[in-house]
């Protein structure tokens, strides 16, 4: 097993740290995140009955949202939420008492083999290095039979506040994610059957750039994985991104427009 270079392994713990400061304000904030998790249980195969899942696993859970839906949808399975971040699952502990959690990494899942019939992943496996990895994984643990649900976002997402920052330099300040074609890349090559795969853009108003960033920050979404210039940002420059980010005002408002890759992959057997 390849082990984790010094930088990917930073990274890690950078990406647990920021959501497990954000476990306390993430669901005040979290309209998108609830709009895409209910879209992607919309696309859950209507073959599958909740007699078949018998054992299911919320895949970077979070504060448990989705684990209390996945347990009212499937009441008499077992269910285990596992997340990076310890903070997240401490607070998912207080909304779903009797389920399982574990803090974990979804590229190393300690989990048996053939042991899910269910992974639901939404909004967090963006955040993995290695997702052929995760890929790997997710079809070890699956029963024959048993389906990946995810969503993931996508190269494009946060392209306002990206072309606003230009105007400032031309350091990293918004999060840069996997393009629609490298996810249908690595999905085709792995071991799992490709039921449905696509790109959907969500997209939210806000009445000022402040709005946007201070929920990004609530919701521990405004980490950047490499290449942040250091120091703090001028006012100059500050001024210089928010004059940027006008030049794309609707009659709503600042768009902020989110790429988001949905996939439902099955395990054949």
């Amino acid at each position: 097993m390849r082990e984790l270079s010094a930088q990917q392994q930073n990274n890690k713990q950078q990406v647990a740290a920021a959501f497990s400061r954000a476990a306390a304000t993430y669901d005040s904030v979290a309209d998108f995140q609830r709009a895409v998790g209910a879209r992607l249980f919309s696309l859950l195969p209507e073959s599958i009955s909740s007699e078949q899942i018998q054992q299911w696993l919320d895949l970077g859970c979070g504060t448990g949202y989705f684990c209390e839906h996945l347990q009212q949808l499937f009441a008499s399975a077992r269910g285990t939420g596992l997340d990076l971040a310890q903070g997240m699952l401490a607070f998912a502990r207080t909304r779903c008492p009797t389920l399982s959690y574990i803090c974990a990494d979804a590229e190393q899942l300690p989990l048996q083999d053939n042991s899910q019939d269910l992974i639901f992943s939404s909004l967090a496996l963006q955040w993995c290095t290695d997702f052929s990895k995760v890929l790997r994984e997710a079809h070890r643990v699956l029963k024959p039979g048993g389906v990946l649900l995810f969503s993931s976002l996508a190269d494009g997402s946060l392209i306002e506040l990206r072309r606003s920052w230009q105007a400032v330099d031309n350091a990293s300040h918004v999060n840069q994610f996997r393009t629609l074609q490298r996810y249908q890349d690595l999905t085709a090559a792995s071991a799992l059957q490709v039921l449905d795969l696509h790109c959907h853009t969500h997209t939210y108003h806000y009445a000022k750039v402040a709005d946007l960033t201070h929920e990004l920050k609530h919701l521990g979404a405004d980490h950047v994985q490499e290449g942040r210039a250091p120091g703090l940002v001028s006012r100059q420059g500050l001024q210089r991104l928010l004059r940027a980010y006008e030049d794309y005002r609707q009659a709503q408002g600042l768009p902020a427009t989110w790429q988001v890759v949905y996939g439902v992959l099955r395990k054949e057997g």
